[in-house]
C-alpha cells in the first residue's frame, strides 16, 4: 500500500535532484528544466498532502502554483532565445562577461 510518506519521499527526492541542477549547471536551458523540476515536486508534496486530509484547498494551490511556472516558461524562453541570438550559445558564464 502506498501511503503519504511514499509521496512526500518522492517529492523530497524530486526536489534534491532539482536542487542538484540548479546548483550544478551552466546551461540557462538546464537550469530552467530543473527550476521546473523543483516546482512539480512541491506540487507533487501539496496534492500528496490534500489527498491525505481529504481536503481540496492543496490541489487549488498546485494550479496556481503550474501557472506561474507556465508564466516564468514563457518569460525565461523568450530571454533565452534573446540570449542565444546576441552570443550564440547558452552558458551562464557567457552573460556574466557581457558588455553594454
Amino acid at each position: 500500500m502506498i501511503g503519504l510518506s511514499h509521496y512526500l519521499i518522492l517529492s523530497v527526492i524530486l526536489f534534491l535532484i532539482g536542487m542538484a541542477g540548479v546548483m550544478t549547471r551552466k546551461n540557462l536551458l538546464m537550469l530552467l528544466f530543473s527550476t521546473e523540476i523543483m516546482l512539480n515536486a512541491v506540487n507533487l508534496g501539496f496534492v500528496a498532502i490534500s489527498k491525505f486530509h481529504h481536503d481540496l484547498s492543496g490541489q487549488m494551490f498546485s494550479f496556481f502554483i503550474i501557472a506561474i511556472a507556465a508564466s516564468e516558461v514563457a518569460v525565461g524562453l523568450g530571454l533565452l532565445i534573446a540570449l542565444y541570438k546576441r552570443t550564440g550559445s547558452l552558458d551562464l558564464d557567457s552573460i556574466a562577461k557581457m558588455n553594454g
